[in-house]
């Protein structure tokens, strides 16, 4: 009777679902056919409409036209408060574009919420007088991707390591179309910095590389496949966040190169994006004194970088979008005033307002601004009529409603998914090899695998030590998966910086059994780990304390036997010389851990190279696969 009851239960949980799901599309079914209807809408060219919308616009209109709020797509449900409190914003302030956040993991039962989160997407642009932009900060592809079903690409610093600006033009290109088929319109994307800091906490392997002439390429490259395939792109942080050992989102960080060396380094990649027709640019919460001796200012409310560098320096006539105003390098700056960083980024020459901490303080400073003369009425509508040409070149005048009975077939075609991991393939890197170990022995049918625990004296075949910011989460998850299909009897263990003391007698003990050792490690630039992981550390761009004197007790015990992956930052080996076998991935993606386990057990060649500078590491680009021989590898010990 029990059993019944439970199945009779699930089966009115799946019909409650179902009616729901039909509930949505039943709402907004008419999404799914071409939209012309709104109230705007007039057929008529781009610069026609943005002036004759822009002409029926109040004062309060046009300056909430001006403010990017966040859209959190965890959240984004018809019954939760906080879809009323998006929605209400949206209508009270006028707002003129969203930008979509959301955890940079979601759970696998989210895939079935994708549909009920574009159809509330539908919902706003309809409720909405003007049409929204819609923006995503998608460095990885459309994400979270295991809630849009979405194609899936490594860091961008592994593109430097592929090496091919084809690669990149598909990155963008793919990532448009999936991106718009979703109604995001704009990606604030692609990341122009130069990372040449390898203490950089914020930036790392968000860029491309160390190199300007190839970081601006493949800027370029990502632009062109973007633009050509409807989207809006962005070039940031400008004027660059690559020479910096602050994250921005927890302090004011300090760019300290001279005037030549922002020439050569810094600019030439926001040169070329300009020069590619990128639509917007982000300006960095940096201070550059040598661009701008206010010490008060930063990059963001600097007239003299905004307006004298960007704009008439470099030519750039199209929207200017600040990094979030809520990051606490700015807002500490303005802390008794917070309305004020918006009047003082607008004046400086930025056109999009993106996230303040204070949004009705800063919808009513910039009121005032405009109506005491601080803000002149021909400044605002020049920001205002980018703004809604942006929005007519995307055809948000005519159809802003998503397709969505067309998801399936834009979305998550498996040849672009199949792309994304032959990308990923091609960029990792063979950096050290001393001729051992490499390519792993696995223990598949036909070949000898000892048991970790069997009670003998030989030593197991295969330890894998993960080391991770947080054990829940989901670093190494596909990595383990990958290598048990491969050697079914490997240990696996995870360890982070709260259980690294505990656990540290017993993995010392696991590694001086083991044949084989492989430590996966996971160093991936966010401001969340700069405020949990790594705060009081020396240096958070690197493996906190607790992780790196564990890894540094291993190569003592077990180097000539241990092969690193670096499944993030590259730059392990400056604080680990000892490192004998390095593989780097420049990425925690999916698509790297399985790149990474093909690699180790010689599936694949690694044809990658090093983007950036790293201590007493040889740029390798030979392989461990077959049939190149792992004796013709270079830098051995």
């Amino acid at each position: 009777m029990r059993i019944r009851i439970l199945q009779y239960a699930r089966d009115l949980t799946m019909l409650r679902d179902l009616a729901l799901l039909l509930a949505l599309f039943t709402l907004l079914g008419s999404a799914a056919q071409p939209r012309e209807q709104y109230k705007r809408a007039s057929g008529l060219p781009v610069d026609s409409w943005a002036e004759n919308t822009l002409k029926h616009l109040s004062l309060e209109e046009k300056v909430g036209q001006l403010f990017m709020i966040r859209l959190r797509v965890e959240f984004l449900n018809g019954r939760s408060p906080g879809y009323f409190e998006l929605r209400d914003n949206i209508r009270k302030y006028h707002i003129g574009s969203l930008a979509m956040s959301s955890p940079p993991q979601g759970r696998a039962r989210d895939l079935r919420r994708r549909y009920e989160v574009i159809t509330l997407l539908n919902r706003l642009q309809e409720e909405a007088e003007l049409p929204l932009l819609i923006a995503g900060d998608f460095e990885r592809g459309v994400l979270p991707a295991r809630l849009f079903g979405t194609t899936e690409f490594p860091h961008a610093m592994a593109f430097g390591a592929a090496g091919k600006l084809a690669y990149a033009e598909e990155f963008g290109r793919i990532t448009a179309q999936e991106s718009r088929a979703l109604g995001v319109d704009w990606n604030l994307f692609p990341v122009a910095d130069v990372n040449s800091n390898p203490d950089n906490p914020i930036i790392g392997t968000r860029a491309f590389g160390a190199n300007p002439d190839q970081v601006g390429d493949l800027v370029a490259a990502y632009i062109r496949g973007a633009r050509a395939n409807g989207m809006l792109t962005t070039a940031k942080h400008f004027p660059g966040h690559g020479n910096t050992a602050t994250d921005s989102h927890l302090a004011v960080a300090v760019v300290d190169d001279d005037l030549e060396r922002l020439h050569a380094v810094d600019l030439p990649p926001f040169r070329k994006a300009i020069r590619a027709g990128v639509d917007a640019v982000m300006t960095a919460h940096v201070r550059v004194l040598a661009l701008d001796p206010d010490g008060s200012r930063v990059a963001t409310t600097s007239p003299a970088i905004v307006t004298g560098l960007l704009k008439n320096q470099l030519g750039f006539k199209g929207i200017v979008v600040t990094d979030a105003l809520d990051m606490a390098g700015l807002g500490g700056l303005y802390a008794k005033n917070p309305g004020r960083v918006a009047v003082d980024a607008f004046k400086a020459g930025n056109d999009v307002l993106t996230m303040p901490s204070d949004l009705d303080a800063s919808y009513r400073a910039m009121l005032e601004a405009v109506h005491t003369g601080e803000i002149g009425q021909q400044r605002l509508d020049e920001s205002v009529r980018k703004i809604l040409r942006a929005k007519a070149s995307l055809g948000l005048e005519k159809t802003r409603l998503v397709d969505v009975g067309a998801i399936p077939r834009l979305v998550g075609k498996p040849e672009n998914i199949a792309t994304g991991q032959r990308i990923s393939d091609a960029s990792i890197t063979l950096v050290r090899n001393n001729g051992k170990l490499l390519p792993l022995r696995d223990g598949r049918p036909g070949k000898r695998l000892l048991v970790f625990y069997q009670p003998v004296k030989v030593r197991p075949t295969m330890l894998v030590i993960v080391l991770c910011d947080n054990v829940l989460a989901d670093d190494g998850r596909v990595l383990e998966r990958q290598i048990r299909k491969r050697a079914p009897e490997a240990k696996v263990v995870y360890v982070d910086p709260r259980v690294a003391a505990a656990r540290s007698d017993v993995v010392l003990k696991a590694t001086d059994q083991a044949q084989q050792v492989v430590v996966a490690v996971y160093v991936v630039p966010s401001a969340a780990r700069t405020r949990t992981v790594a705060r009081g550390q020396k240096n958070s761009a690197s493996l906190p304390d607790s992780t790196a004197k564990l890894l540094s007790k291993i190569l003592a015990r077990a180097s000539e036997r241990t092969v690193v992956l670096a499944m993030g930052t590259p730059y392990l080996t400056k604080y680990f010389p000892t490192i004998q076998n390095y593989i780097c991935a420049f990425s925690n993606a999916t698509v790297s851990e399985i790149s990474v386990a093909r690699a180790l057990f010689g599936e694949i060649p690694l044809p990658g190279h090093l983007p950036v500078d790293i201590s007493n590491a040889p740029v390798s680009g030979a392989r461990i696969g077959l049939p190149a021989p792992v004796a013709n590898v270079v830098s051995p010990f």
